[in-house]
Order: C-alpha cells, then sequence, then structure tokens
C-alpha cells in the first residue's frame, strides 16, 4: 500500500510540475502516473548504471555530475512515454531538480499525516 501511495504522490508531483514549467508537459492524470511509474522504473535499473559508467566525471565534478544523470533518466522516459514532453536537457534537469523537491515535501506531508 506504502509503495502504491508513493506512486501517486510522485504523479501529482509530475502532473503539478507540468503544469508550472512551460518546458515539461504531460497530457492527463492517467499520464503522471504511468510518467511515475517510468520514472521510478529507470531509477532503479538504468541509473545506477550509468552512474558506474561515469564516476570520473560525477568525482571530478564533486557529484555535479548527477543532475545531468537525472534529466537524462527525464529524457529517456520522455522518448518512452507518449504524453509527456520535454524540450531540452536544461528544462530535464530543473524539472528533475523540482521533482526531487517536490516529492521531499510530499513525503515530509504524508509522514507527518500518519504520527
Amino acid at each position: 500500500m506504502n509503495l502504491i501511495l508513493r506512486l501517486l504522490v510522485n504523479a501529482i508531483a509530475v502532473f503539478v510540475l507540468a503544469n508550472v514549467l512551460t518546458g515539461v508537459s504531460v497530457d492527463s492524470y492517467l499520464t503522471a502516473i504511468i510518467v511515475a511509474v517510468v520514472l521510478s522504473i529507470l531509477n532503479l535499473l538504468v541509473k545506477p548504471l550509468l552512474v558506474i559508467f561515469t564516476l570520473p566525471v560525477t568525482i571530478i565534478t564533486l557529484g555535479l555530475f548527477l543532475l545531468v544523470i537525472n534529466g537524462l533518466i527525464i529524457l529517456l522516459a520522455d522518448k518512452f512515454i507518449e504524453g509527456f514532453f520535454v524540450d531540452n536537457i536544461w528544462w530535464a534537469i530543473l524539472f528533475s531538480i523540482l521533482l526531487s523537491i517536490l516529492q521531499s515535501l510530499l513525503q515530509s506531508f504524508l509522514k507527518k499525516d500518519e504520527k
């Protein structure tokens, strides 16, 4: 049940950010749920490989290259999902940063409600 709730919270964050950022669009709430699921799968399977392959660059940039990796994951989701569109890597990086912040806020709000 916790996993479904987290996916729904992530979908809400995706939907809100797509309506706020002009370089990102999502067609419907169902598409936002699909984006949340696909991003979770990509972060689970693809991101660790990218981090390992780019470890020297990540170390040299003191971890800032992870922002680029997150942007690439967003762009990869854009290619897989009809109805989800990101203009370019810069919008993807900004979307990734704001998505992390919004997810963090929403998750902490939910944990506070559980207590």
